[in-house]
């Protein structure tokens, strides 16, 4: 059952939302500043909400002050007067916000994902904390959280792990995670790309030769499996490998030994394998291009790498972070990103991933001459003319295209002023975030998904709320 604390002078409230929230929530109101700091000291709740409308502006900036560095998230609720400053918690460091009076089936999701991103955060932090293994992972989304959750689980297996997903969503990181977490991480990590080398040369890479074993030998090479020796060896792109070579693979999988091209010296497999593939390898398994039986034996613990449009809650740290590295590495002062900009990065899809969004940083910090990175100096395929802004319309534009183009200016001063955040600008306008983003997108909608939202506004539960109206009649 989640214990929510409501920081407010108006007592009344537990009265009028305990009988709503029914026996699923547990809910205490809170008057005295010191009280609420000593039960969320004490771990006695589970999410904190303020209450914005009841403390004049200063003194609910100084109990966020004291509060915010604890664990437990804080959530705004606001009435129409203090909707700016529920916005600047929020970006201070406040999970959310929500209007008030609430709307109960509103207020019951924002606590339980609250909640929710509590325990994920503690998790990443605790997995974080083991080591500075997933030092240079970053995001904390949920996505993000169940892969370290993984990584932390195979690295103590000796066991063979396949990493899949996209291009450029950070494969080799997780690989290397696993070994920095592992027992062996004090040996050699080792890495091969398949995909990098020509067919002709994969298997000396893998296997080493032995002098004169074919034409240009002139000596004797120690491959990728033996130079890892009780450490790490990480094959990136398996799914490049030819049908002669997974053959060979898939023996010394089975009996934990090779040996060099040429030699007849059998070398025992001392190395844990680790495997990545941007690669469907059951589909090719399909189509007769990868052997089943070696599939089935890499295959023995899976993490998949989410791509970057599947994980964009994790795009602004992202952002900050390579920010950060690049004006280190070129020796210049640090840089913001401003709002405009980081709304540009939040929307665009991210085909190349994080490497992508890499790319894109380091140019931005290249051509950047201010203090900041404006829009303009990001990559022209990230520039949006609906988060830009749109031009004027033609003066034979229609009534619906004109007012389609207006809805697209609040949607985008609403990004703007949330700094990318499309739950916040949602919030903001009182519509629903699926409908924000269709907004944005351009495809005609419905009226009555439209502004102002009328369906969330409309109250699904017969709860008592005449002091939560009362207030909102004063506001």
């Amino acid at each position: 059952m989640p214990r929510l604390l409501l920081h407010s002078r108006d007592l009344r409230l537990r009265g009028v939302l305990a009988p709503t929230l029914g026996p699923e929530f547990h809910l205490v109101v809170e008057s005295d500043s010191e009280r609420t700091r000593e039960i969320v000291a004490a771990d006695g709740c589970d999410v904190l909400i303020l209450d914005l409308d009841e403390y004049p502006g200063g003194d609910i900036r100084q109990d966020f002050e004291s509060l915010r560095g604890a664990s437990v998230p804080i959530v705004a609720m606001s009435g129409e007067g203090s909707r700016a400053l529920a916005l600047e918690l929020v970006e201070r460091g406040a999970y959310d916000w929500f209007r008030s009076p609430p709307v109960i089936s509103e207020l019951k999701a924002v606590v339980r994902r609250a909640q929710e991103s509590s325990l994920l955060r503690h998790q990443a932090k605790g997995l974080g904390a083991d080591i500075p293994a997933l030092d240079r992972m970053v995001g904390n989304s949920a996505r993000a959280t169940v892969v370290y959750n993984l990584i932390r689980r195979v690295s103590e297996l000796d066991a063979f792990v396949l990493i899949t997903g996209e291009s450029g969503t950070g494969k080799e990181l997780i690989a290397r995670a696993i070994h920095n977490l592992s027992p062996r991480r004090n040996l050699p990590f080792v890495t091969v790309s398949c995909g990098a080398i020509p067919e002709t040369l994969i298997e000396a890479e893998l296997f080493g030769y032995e002098k004169g074993s074919f034409t240009g030998a002139f000596g004797k090479r120690t491959g990728q499996l033996e130079q890892a020796g009780e450490g790490t060896l990480f094959i990136d792109e398996l799914g490049e490998l030819s049908t002669h070579t997974q053959v060979k693979l898939l023996r010394v999988l089975q009996e934990k030994e090779f040996s060099r091209l040429g030699g007849h010296e059998m070398i025992p497999l001392k190395a844990r394998i680790l495997f990545a593939t941007h690669r469907n390898l059951m589909q090719m398994v399909t189509e007769g291009s990868f052997r089943q039986d070696l599939y089935y034996r890499v295959n023995v613990l899976g993490i998949k790498a989410p791509p970057l449009r599947e994980r964009s809650e994790d795009i602004p740290a992202l952002a900050r972070f390579f920010a950060h590295k690049y004006a280190t590495a070129f020796g210049i002062a640090a840089k913001n990103i401003s709002p405009s900009a980081m709304a540009l990065l939040v929307e665009h899809d991210w085909p190349g991933n994080i490497r992508e969004l890499e790319n894109a940083i380091q140019r931005a910090i290249i051509v950047s001459d201010g203090p900041e990175i404006r829009p303009e100096d990001l990559p022209d395929i990230l520039q949006r003319p609906d988060l830009l802004g749109i031009g004027d319309e033609a003066p034979d534009a229609s009534f619906e295209e004109q007012l389609q183009a207006f809805k697209l200016r609040l949607a985008q001063n609403a990004i703007h002023a949330c700094h990318g955040n499309k739950t916040l600008a949602a919030h903001s306008l009182h519509i629903s975030r699926t409908y924000l983003h269709r907004l944005i997108r351009g495809p005609e909608e419905p009226e009555s998904d439209g502004f102002p939202g009328a369906e969330q506004d409309e109250q699904s539960d017969a709860e008592p709320r005449s002091a939560l109206s009362s207030r909102a009649s004063a506001s």
